[in-house]
C-alpha cells in the first residue's frame, strides 16, 4: 500500500478526470450491483454480497501497470485513462476500508440498535478520517519532505532507507492507533506524503526491494488461505465471480468510455486492463472476514477469481490489436463505438482549421510530445509547413488558438489520417514512443498514399522487421542512435579523423538498416 501511494499522482487523475471519475463511479456501482444480484440469488447474506461486490469492483494496480509497461502503453492517452480510472477505484476502496469495520457491530450486537447508530458511527469515522488525511497531507507534506531532504544531505544510503521505512510505519501505526483507520490506509497516505518530496524517486528505488518482498509475502499468505478444492466443489460461485470481472466490468467500461466520447481503442484498453482483481480486493475481503462480514466461501471466491483473471489478463492484452481488428470487421459495432468520439473530434478539428494538410510540402507529425515539438520547431524554422496529429485535446486546442494546423484523433485510424491530408503529404513523421498501434498507423498511411515517406521513431533495433513490413521508409532507433552518439564522442575526443568517424558510423547504420 505504501508503494501504491508512492506512485499516486493527483495530476495524473486531474488530467483524465472527465472520463476517470464518472467511469470509475459507474463501473464500481454496476459491478457491485451485479455481484449483489448474482450472489443474493444464490442466498448469500445482504452485507456479504455488498462487500464482495466492492471487492470485485476494484482492479489490481500492480497488474495494470505491469501490462501497460510491457505493451509500451503506460505513456499513451489510453494508458493515462486506464491508470486514472484505477486511481479513482483505489480511492473508493480506501473509503470502503473505513466503512466495512463499522458494519460489523450492527450485525454482531445482541440487541437491535437504533437505526441511526450505524450512520452516526460511519459519520464519526469519516470525520476522523478527514482529520487524519488533513493532518497527513497538510502538516506531513511540509514536515516529511523537510526531514527526507535533511537526511539525503547526509549522503548515507542506509540512513535514508531507514528513514523511509520509519516514516511509513509511523504514519500507518498512527492512523490505526489514534484515528481508528486501517494500517493499509495509513501506509497508502504515507506513500502519498513521501511522494511529495524532491527525493521521492530515490525513496521509491529504495522501497522497491521491500515492496517486492512484502508483495510476495502478501500473495503467499493469501494463497495459503485458498482451498484448491473449492474450484471443483463450488464451480458456480467461481463462475459467478469471473462473470462479473471478465464480462460485466469490461462491457460497462466500454459503454461508459464510448459514451463519453473517447475512441474504441481507449475503451478496449480500459476494459481489458480492468478485467482483473488483486491486492485491494484481498485486503478488503480480509478486513470483512475479520469482522465476520465475509464467509469463508467469499474469500475463496475472491482468491480464485483473482488468480484466474490475473492469469488471463496479459493474454487478453496481447490480443488487443486482434480484438480491435475483429471489432472493425463489424461496421455497425465500430461506428457505434466511435460515434461520440467522431463527433467530438469533428467539433475540435473544426476549430483547428487543418489548412496545411492540402499543401504537398506539409510534413504531418504524429505526436506532440518533447520529440514532436522539437521536430515541429526545426521543420518550421526551415520554412516548411507542418500539421500536428495528437490525442491530447488540450494540445490540439492550444495549437488551434495559435492558428496552427492540427487534427485531434488516433492516427492509426484511416479517417484521421485522411483528414490530416496524408493523401497529398510528402512526409509523415511518427514521433510516438509507444509501440501500440504504430504498425497499423504506418500500414494505413502507406495504403492511402504509397508515395508518402514515412519516418518512424522506434526504441529498439528488434522492432526493425515489423516496421519495415508495415511500410516504414526510415526508422530512427533510440537504442542505435544512443550507441552511435556515445561512440562518436569517444572517437572525436581521441582525435580520430572526422571522415573516418563518419565512414564507420555510416557502415554501422547500413548494417542495422538505419539508413537506405
Amino acid at each position: 500500500m505504501f508503494g501504491v501511494g508512492l506512485h499516486f499522482h493527483l495530476d495524473d487523475l486531474l488530467a483524465v478526470r472527465r472520463v476517470a471519475i464518472p467511469g470509475a463511479v459507474g463501473q464500481s456501482l454496476l459491478a457491485t450491483l451485479a455481484t449483489f444480484a448474482i450472489f443474493h440469488f444464490l442466498d448469500w447474506p445482504l452485507k456479504s454480497t455488498l462487500v464482495l461486490g466492492a471487492a470485485m469492483a476494484v482492479a489490481s494496480t500492480v497488474v495494470l501497470l505491469r501490462v501497460l509497461m510491457d505493451r509500451g502503453m503506460l505513456g499513451t492517452s489510453h494508458g493515462h485513462v486506464a491508470v486514472g480510472w484505477l486511481i479513482v477505484e483505489d480511492l473508493f476502496t480506501v473509503m470502503a476500508l473505513v466503512i466495512v469495520p463499522l458494519l460489523a457491530p450492527v450485525s454482531q450486537a445482541a440487541g437491535a440498535p437504533a437505526p441511526t447508530a450505524p450512520l452516526l458511527s460511519i459519520g464519526l469515522a469519516l470525520l476522523k478520517l478527514a482529520a487524519f488525511v488533513a493532518i497527513v497531507l497538510i502538516v506531513g507534506s511540509r514536515v516529511v519532505p523537510w526531514v527526507m531532504n535533511a537526511v539525503a544531505r547526509l549522503r548515507s544510503r542506509e540512513l535514508f532507507t531507514l528513514t523511509v521505512l520509519v516514516l511509513s510505519v509511523t504514519i500507518a501505526v498512527g492512523a490505526y492507533t489514534f484515528f481508528g483507520a486501517s494500517l493499509a490506509l495509513g501506509a497508502f497516505l504515507a506513500g502519498m506524503v513521501v511522494a511529495q518530496s524532491a527525493v521521492s524517486h530515490q525513496a521509491a528505488a529504495d522501497a522497491l526491494p521491500m515492496r517486492d518482498a512484502f508483495a510476495v509475502l502478501f500473495f503467499v499468505s493469501v494463497g495459503m488461505l485458498f482451498d484448491p478444492a473449492f474450484i471443483v466443489s463450488q464451480p458456480l460461485l467461481v463462475a459467478a465471480g469471473l462473470a462479473v470481472v471478465l464480462l460485466v466490468k469490461p462491457v460497462v467500461a466500454i459503454v461508459i468510455v464510448a459514451a463519453l466520447g473517447y475512441p474504441a481503442r481507449t475503451a478496449l484498453t480500459v476494459a481489458i486492463g480492468l478485467a482483473q482483481i488483486g491486492e485491494f480486493s484481498f485486503i478488503l475481503a480480509q478486513v470483512a472476514r475479520d469482522h465476520a462480514l465475509m464467509p469463508d466461501d467469499g474469500m475463496n471466491v475472491v482468491v480464485a477469481t483473482a488468480m484466474i483473471s490475473i492469469t488471463i489478463n496479459p493474454l487478453l492484452f496481447g490480443s488487443l490489436d486482434r480484438i480491435e481488428t475483429m471489432a472493425q470487421r463489424v461496421p455497425w459495432l465500430w461506428r457505434l463505438l466511435n460515434a461520440r468520439a467522431d463527433r467530438r473530434a469533428a467539433d475540435i478539428n473544426a476549430l483547428a482549421r487543418p489548412a496545411g494538410g492540402d499543401d504537398p510540402r506539409a510534413t504531418i507529425i504524429v505526436g506532440y510530445g518533447p520529440a514532436g515539438r522539437l521536430v515541429d520547431a526545426l521543420v518550421r524554422d526551415a520554412g516548411l509547413p507542418t500539421l500536428i496529429v495528437d490525442m491530447n485535446i488540450d494540445t490540439v486546442r492550444s495549437l488551434a488558438k495559435a492558428g496552427r494546423a492540427a487534427v485531434y484523433g488516433d492516427a492509426a485510424r484511416r479517417e484521421v489520417l485522411e483528414q490530416a491530408g496524408v493523401r497529398s503529404a510528402a512526409h509523415l513523421l511518427v514521433t510516438l514512443p509507444e509501440t501500440a498501434g504504430r504498425n497499423a498507423l504506418v500500414s494505413a498511411a502507406r495504403e492511402l498514399n504509397p508515395n508518402v515517406e514515412v519516418t518512424v521513431r522506434a526504441r529498439y533495433l528488434a522492432e526493425r522487421d515489423s516496421l519495415r513490413a508495415a511500410g516504414a521508409s526510415r526508422i530512427v532507433y533510440e537504442e542505435g542512435e544512443t550507441g552511435i552518439a556515445l561512440a562518436r564522442h569517444v572517437m572525436e575526443r581521441r582525435g580520430v579523423d572526422p571522415s573516418t568517424v563518419e565512414k564507420l558510423l555510416s557502415a554501422v547504420r547500413r548494417v542495422w538498416r538505419m539508413e537506405p
